[in-house]
C-alpha cells in the first residue's frame, strides 16, 4: 500500500485477531430463509433439495479452505470449525468470517439451478438472493468444542421433531398453523411421539437419520483405505460408514425437557474431558512446516458426508485425526 497523507486513516482499523491455541467455529445462518422456501414452494417439514445443495455448497467451502477439519449443518445453519493450530489470515475474525460467509454463499448461489431448475415446479432464482450472516466463536478446549457440536445437533433434534409433528398436524390434520402451535404448546418429546404415531401412523424412530442429525462433513484423512473402501461400494457421500453405523443412535434416546432443552446435550464428554484436552495440546505450536504437511494431507483426503451421532464418544473414536487437528 503506497504511503501518503492519507495513510493515517488506518489507525481507525481495530485489531480482531482471535485468541490463539482456541478452537475457532464460524456458523452462518440464512437470512430471511422462512421467506425463501416459501418464496420457492420448500416441501415441509424438509426439502431435501434444500438439504443437498446447503451440504454441497458446504463440500465445496471444505475444498477450497483446507485449514477446516470438520462442518456441521442442520436447517439453514452450518459451522465450520478451524484447530486450534491455525494461523490463516492471522486468525482475524473479520477476515475468517467473511470468506466462510462469501464463500459458503457463492456456491450456494453457483449451484441453486443444479438443485432447483427453473420450470413448472419452481421459478428462477431472483433478487432478493439467499444471503448469510456468520460469527465467530472461541471454544478453549476440545471438551467445550465437542459440547458446542452435541448443542447444536441435540437442536436439530428438538426442532425436527417438532416440525414433523406441527406440518402433520396441518397438512394431515386439517389444523391451522395457530391450531397447530396451539395443540403442541407444552408438549414434551414423549407427546409428539405419540400424537405421531397414534394419529398418523408415523414412527418418528423410522424418519431419516439425515433429519434427525443433521449432516457432518469431514475429511477421512485413511486416504488409500478411503479411497479403496470408496471403489468398493463400502463408503459412500451421504451414507454411513460401517464405523457411523454403530455410532448411530435412536433420538428416542435423546430426552427433551418440556422447554424442548436436550437434557444430556452437555454430559456425554464429562468422562473424557482429560482425554480430550490432550488431544487440545497435540493441536497447538504447529511449526509453519508442520502446517504445511497438514494441509497436504487434508487436501488429499476424502471430504465425507454422514449422518451420525455425533453427542457419543462413538464418532469421534472412530475418527481421532478430527479433534487432531
Amino acid at each position: 500500500m503506497a504511503n501518503s497523507k492519507y495513510e493515517y486513516v488506518r489507525n481507525f482499523e481495530t485489531a480482531d485477531n482471535l485468541l490463539l491455541d482456541t478452537w475457532i467455529v464460524i456458523r452462518i445462518d440464512g437470512r430471511g430463509f422462512h421467506k425463501l422456501s416459501a418464496k420457492y414452494g420448500w416441501q415441509k417439514p424438509n426439502d431435501r433439495r434444500a438439504v443437498d445443495l446447503a451440504n454441497e455448497a458446504a463440500k465445496n467451502v471444505m475444498r477450497e479452505i483446507q485449514d477446516l477439519v470438520i462442518a456441521y449443518g442442520q436447517s439453514d445453519e452450518y459451522s465450520f470449525v478451524f484447530p486450534p493450530s491455525t494461523t490463516l489470515f492471522d486468525r482475524r475474525s473479520s477476515k475468517l468470517t467473511s470468506t466462510i460467509v462469501s464463500t459458503f454463499t457463492a456456491h450456494y448461489i453457483h449451484l441453486w439451478p443444479t438443485f432447483f431448475p427453473a420450470d413448472g415446479e419452481s421459478p428462477a432464482l431472483t433478487p432478493p438472493l439467499p444471503t448469510f450472516d456468520g460469527r465467530a466463536i472461541l471454544y478453549p478446549t476440545t471438551s467445550h468444542l465437542r459440547d458446542y457440536l452435541s448443542w447444536r445437533q441435540a437442536d436439530c433434534h428438538v426442532n425436527n421433531l417438532y416440525n414433523t409433528t406441527f406440518w402433520a398436524l396441518v397438512q394431515q390434520g386439517g389444523m391451522s398453523a395457530q391450531e397447530a402451535e396451539k395443540a403442541l404448546s407444552g408438549t414434551y418429546s414423549n407427546d409428539k411421539h405419540e400424537l405421531l404415531f397414534k394419529r398418523f401412523g408415523v414412527n418418528y424412530n423410522n424418519e431419516a437419520e439425515i433429519w434427525k442429525k443433521g449432516s457432518v462433513i469431514f475429511r477421512d484423512m485413511r486416504e488409500k483405505t478411503a479411497e479403496k473402501q470408496a471403489e468398493n461400494g463400502l463408503i459412500v457421500e451421504g451414507t454411513l460408514s460401517s464405523a457411523d453405523t454403530t455410532a448411530a443412535s435412536s433420538p428416542s434416546s435423546l430426552t427433551t425437557t418440556k422447554s424442548g432443552i436436550h437434557e444430556n446435550s452437555l454430559l456425554p464428554n464429562t468422562a473424557i474431558t482429560k482425554t480430550s484436552n490432550n488431544t487440545h495440546d497435540n493441536t497447538r505450536s504447529l511449526s509453519r512446516t508442520q502446517q504445511e504437511k497438514q494441509r497436504k494431507r487434508r487436501a488429499k483426503a476424502v471430504i465425507t458426508i454422514s449422518h451420525v451421532d455425533m453427542i457419543k464418544d462413538t464418532f469421534w473414536a472412530g475418527h481421532p485425526w478430527i479433534l487432531n487437528g
